[in-house]
Order: structure tokens, then sequence, then C-alpha cells
């Protein structure tokens, strides 16, 4: 996961600087120098070396850069953080996470873009609503990430249908002892723990913050949505009290090994799941929306990365080119090819090219990408999170019951809201 440029390898280091090197020194006759910065190890490397050298060949005049950022989505973010706050003119064009834009557009670090007229009829609706902040348009998707549940189908006929279906399907399976674990997701006090609890509620009609940004987690549908993730880890154990420790690859790993009926995860995992080397239940499982409970609708918790242009960049015109090109058609299907991403352009989901490239399949991912929920676009979301955390976590261990965590937790993120004036809710109800 995650590293420091300084503790990035000096043959990763090396491979950045000579192809940044190969895009910097292509045209000696380039006058104008354009900064891109985001992920840039592994096959994404390779895909955006490659995608800026071609916008660079049709631009002559043009310098194209690859500003090295670390991999962790929570370092760049404080380095992205430090560069803006500072009013760097570079990068020109950010990769930011769907959860940074409402941050960054009300700090004023990123350009709206409506002005440039991008078209964004094409891209998923719950994508672009993270790309917006108060009406305006800030960032244009670049790929999408949505939680998935796998399950097994050895064992099962078919993806449960709600959570109650979940829940005896999982009690069943580990009954009847064919595998020792119902079912694994990310319990751990961190983010993953929220967009895990963001697809329960949903599957209860509730959610984090509504339409008006008043937080709605010690409504009814929350409180019963968190009383079923309790009672799954305390009562009825579908869920390892274990998994309140874990995180993305601690649960691959269990539902890799076989010994869980069902996994929450992202997309990431399904080819290492299909790696025969190395997995139990290849061959063996598909994916699914994270099924509804009473009153609510299937929900998946949408992630990603988004494009958005420095406020401060030289070149604001060049640089909505560059993000224009990024995120075209052909650009996105080459990304699916090379790093098995899923791209945001609905249209590309009816591309036989797109069937070809994703490792998994089309039929089984669409019904989740239409079940995609975002989360809150506030420019405290990473504050809120954090409350929210603490009080999930709290209900899970069985320090507090449910509802008692989430009132108290609706009581700490108001009082933030009011501070950073972004509520007139005030710190209780």
């Amino acid at each position: 996961m995650p590293r420091l440029i300084a503790h990035a390898t000096g043959a990763a280091l090396g491979l950045l600087i000579l192809s940044g090197c190969t895009l910097a020194c292509r045209s000696q006759e380039a006058t104008t120098r354009l900064t891109f910065s985001g992920s840039a190890l592994g096959p994404e490397a390779d895909v955006v070396q490659r995608q800026l050298a071609r916008f660079a060949e049709r631009h002559p005049e043009v310098r194209v850069e690859l500003q090295v950022t670390p991999d962790s989505a929570d370092q760049r973010h404080q380095l992205f953080v430090q560069w803006l706050n500072a009013h760097a003119p570079t990068p020109d064009v950010l990769q930011l996470d769907v959860i940074w834009i409402a941050e960054f557009a009300a700090a004023g670090w990123i350009l709206p873009l409506d002005g440039f007229e991008p078209g964004i009829d094409d891209f998923l609706p719950a994508s672009v609503a993270t790309a917006r902040w108060r009406g305006a348009l800030y960032a244009i998707p670049w790929f999408v990430d949505v939680g998935m549940l796998y399950w097994r189908t050895d064992l099962l006929d078919r993806a449960p249908r709600s959570l109650i279906e979940l829940r005896q399907d999982a009690l069943r399976v580990r009954e009847a002892k064919s595998a020792r674990l119902g079912l694994v997701w990310q319990g751990a006090r961190y983010e993953g723990l929220v967009t895990v609890s963001l697809e329960h509620p949903g599957a209860f009609g509730g959610g984090i913050l509504d339409d008006r940004g008043r937080v709605i987690v010690d409504d009814p549908a929350a409180i019963r949505a968190l009383t079923f993730m309790a009672n799954a880890v305390n009562v009825d154990r579908v869920v390892p009290s274990s998994a309140l420790t874990w995180q993305e690859e601690q649960v691959r790993f269990a539902f890799q090994n076989g010994e869980a009926a069902f996994m929450r995860n992202w997309p990431y995992a399904w080819a290492l799941l299909q790696d025969e080397s190395r997995s139990r239940v290849a061959r063996r499982f598909a994916v699914a929306p994270f099924p509804a409970g009473e009153g609510g609708q299937p929900a998946a918790a949408l992630g990603g990365a988004q494009l958005a242009i420095n406020a401060r960049s030289a070149h604001p015109m060049l640089s909505s080119e560059l993000v224009a090109f990024l995120t075209a058609p052909d650009q996105m299907l080459e990304r699916a090819r090379l790093t098995a991403q899923l791209p945001p352009r609905r249209s590309l989901y009816d591309n036989t090219e797109l069937v070809a490239a994703l490792p998994m399949p089309l039929e089984q991912v669409r019904p989740i990408l239409e079940a995609a929920v975002p989360r809150p676009a506030t420019p405290v979301y990473s504050e809120l999170s954090e409350v929210l955390q603490v009080w999930l976590h709290r209900a899970l261990t069985g320090q507090q019951p449910p509802a008692v965590a989430l009132q108290q937790a609706a009581r700490e993120m108001r009082a933030l809201l009011v501070r950073a004036g972004l509520s007139t809710e005030g710190p209780t109800r």
C-alpha cells in the first residue's frame, strides 16, 4: 500500500525520471510546461506515462511532466494541501480522491470547470455528484471504485436479495461447516469502516448527511443499520469479532483462503481471487450489490479518482484540454485494459471493448454501479468521518448500544459543522 516518496525504490524513481525525461525532452522547441500529479506506481504509472506522451505528441509546443506523489491517499492528500495552501502554480492537473473535492473547492484551491463546458452527460450521476460543490463542477471523474458483495457460487445458488437472506445464508453455510465464517467486512477504525457502514444505512434507507447537509446518522434507519451490524458480530456471530481489526487485505485473505461465504470488498480483489496459484476460491465466486434491508435499497459505497485543475495554474485552458483528453472514452478503455479500473462513462458499458478489457463480468458489475452511493460532499468530511469511526467502533465492540453511540456521534458531528460555519442546525436537534 502506500509509501512516501522518500521510501520509493531506486528502480521506481529511475523509471519515473526516465519517463519524465522522455516526455520533457520529446521536443526541444516546447515552450509551455504542463504538470500532472497523481498515482504513478505499477500499471498505473505505465498507463499515465503512455497517455501523457500521447497528449504531448498532439501538442508539440507543450512539455508534459509527471510530478511524483506518494501512492498512499492520505500522504498524497497531505502533500497536495501543502502545495496548494502555499499557492504553488504546479501541479496544473491533480488526481483527487472523490472525498477531497468539496474540501479543495471550498478552500479555493481548484478551479470550477463549468466555464470550460465539459461534457458530463455520459458520466455516472453518483460520480458527478461527488465532483460538485455548492452546485458548481470542480472535477471530472477519471475512474470509479464501488463496494461489492462477493459470494461463493459453490456454496450458494444465487446472491442474497435482502439483508435477511444474507444473514440466513451466512448462518446456514457456517452451521453446515461449509465455511468457517459467514460474512467478512472491513471493521477496523478507519475510513473503510465508514464505507461499510454507508452501505448498511443505505440498505435501510438512511445515510450520513441528507441533501440539505443535515446530520442523519441518528435517524431510525441508521440505528436499525448499525444494530444489524452489531448483531452480526455480537449475537449471530455471522461476522467474526476479529474483523473489527481488519482492513481490505485481511478481509480478502479470509475469503481467498475459503474461510468465508461472503465478503464485502472493492473491485481490486477480483483478479487476485482468480489467481489459482494462490486462491482457493478461484472461479467459484461472483459479485453483487450489497442487498437491501427493510425500507431501503441495494447500496454500494462510491470511491475512485477525479481530475481537477489547480486554481493557480498558469495554463488553465491547456490543463482543461489535458483533463478532457485523459477522461475521453479511448483513454478510459485503455486504462480499463491495463489497470482493470472501472470507467465512469455509462456508454462504455455497452462497448464490446470494455467486455474484453475488464477481468470481471459486466453483467455483474452494472447493477453494482447503478447502486453506487457517494459519501457526503463537505469540506470537513475527514473530520466528520473520524468522529463517526469512533462511535461506530464503540457500538460494534459492545462498548455502547447502537442508538446511544449514534446519538453521541450525531451531537459531535453537528457541533463540528456549526464550528465550520457549514450548518445552522446546532449541536443538538
